[in-house]
């Protein structure tokens, strides 16, 4: 065994552990160390700051993308940010022993089924130091222990970030092994997360289709993943014309390197040389390149696509562009090319807007909304682990709630079965 799998097998056993304690903990504590963390957060921030400074110099040097430096990048309002869901956490309602549904049976037995947490998750991720906090939280929060094995590009900030999390778990006398965070860049360690079967029992993989493609292939622990963030607005020919100018641009240039931008953009073919015309201009003005399939192709400022350019996570402000013939043409369109995470119909028909929720199977699906609301915190979680998009247990922004299984509470009174 080599000295990595040491060390990871003894944080394994430390985290199952701490999990057996955070179950026991009472609702309480674990809101105070959200609380305590979020105010330890506070006060650290320029030297979260001043960590993440380190990092966004040596990923500079390395040459990543702008969307890269933008997920990577931490000021001061993104650590308000970050300390405002940590609160938003501990402000919900504890998942843990909270009653779905309770029955009695003609046997005499009274049955409940009640949440109860996971266990151990593990949570591999690269960029975005963010999740280092909102794993840790929402994890805590649902009674969970968390191994957290950050990117190397935001190692620095995540190890800053880990130490107020700790010290909100110390305030309120809780193990401080219930989030521990890998502390090397090897990459053996996602290896041996990856087959720590009785220590994890679960992995969430935040990051690029090659990190979770790797999970995915290699995992011998369940899997909460979505391979990629292929999201797209369909223009209805029904659209209302300011809506559909205001969405489409915010959907896909508000923050371009996050999983819910929209990446194609689908337009009824009878509004092309009016509102789509329109839309597309105010991508182009915003910077946008527009590869365009046919139909589009005599619009200014627009390039030919190419047939790998429909189906491609861009992350960048790039977007692809098609004409349909209607709403079942958009549908099949995104049963070919989506991935099943976030889908949009800017329609004011009702009926189409049905036929669109009705046709596919996205893990969201949005109307007259922007897609950049897939996302834990503008669903009312506090925060998310991830948008899982697989059809088993957890779908969509995963919060507190998700990271929890069930089991069945049953009483009788001295109840035999004949």
């Amino acid at each position: 065994m080599t000295e990595i799998s040491r060390e990871m097998q003894e944080m394994g056993a430390r985290a199952r552990k701490a999990a057996e304690m955070l179950a026991m903990a009472s609702p309480e504590a674990r809101t105070r160390a959200l609380e305590a963390a979020a105010e330890a957060l506070a006060e650290r921030r320029a030297e979260v700051i001043a960590a993440n400074a380190r990092d966004m110099k040596a990923a500079r040097a390395r040459g990543l993308s702008g969307a890269m430096l933008d997920r990577l990048m931490l000021d001061e309002a993104r650590v308000d940010g970050i300390c405002d869901s940590l609160r938003a956490v501990a402000a919900q309602p504890d998942p843990v022993g909270q009653v779905m549904a309770e029955w009695d049976r003609p046997s005499g037995l009274h049955i409940q089924r009640v949440r109860t947490p996971l266990g151990v998750v593990g949570v591999i991720y690269e960029s975005r130091p963010n999740v280092t906090a909102d794993a840790g939280g929402l994890c805590l929060k649902s009674g969970n222990a968390v191994i957290l094995r950050g990117g190397t590009e935001s190692f620095h900030s995540s190890q800053a970030i880990h130490a107020a999390l700790v010290a909100g778990l110390r305030a309120a006398g809780l193990p401080e092994d219930a989030i521990q965070l890998v502390q090397t860049t090897d990459r053996a360690a996602v290896s041996d997360m990856l087959r720590m079967v009785g220590l994890i029992d679960v992995i969430v993989p935040r990051g690029g289709k090659g990190l979770v493609g790797l999970v995915q292939r290699e995992a011998r622990v369940p899997v909460f993943a979505h391979l990629e963030g292929i999201c797209h607005v369909y223009v209805d020919a029904s659209a209302d014309s300011e809506k559909a100018r205001r969405v489409v641009l915010n959907a896909k240039t508000r923050r371009t390197g996050i999983c819910g931008a929209a990446e194609c953009l689908l337009l009824h073919r009878d509004i092309v040389e009016g509102l789509g015309a329109q839309i597309i201009a105010d991508l182009c003005a915003a910077g946008v390149e527009m590869r365009v399939g046919a139909g589009l192709q005599h619009l200014p400022g627009v390039i030919a696509a190419q047939p790998d350019d429909f189906g491609r996570e861009f992350l960048d402000m790039v977007m692809a562009a098609a004409v349909v013939e209607d709403v079942e043409a958009a549908i099949a369109h995104i049963r070919t090319h989506g991935s099943q995470h976030t889908d949009a119909v800017i329609a004011e028909d009702d009926a189409i807007a049905a036929r669109f929720f009705n046709g596919l199977d996205s893990a969201i699906l949005m109307r007259n909304a922007s897609t950049q609301f897939a996302d834990g915190g503008e669903f009312g979680l506090g925060a998310e682990i991830g948008i899982a998009t697989g059809k088993m247990h957890a779908r969509g922004p995963v919060g507190a709630e998700q990271l929890t299984s069930f089991k069945y509470l049953v009483t009788g009174d001295g109840t035999v079965r004949g």
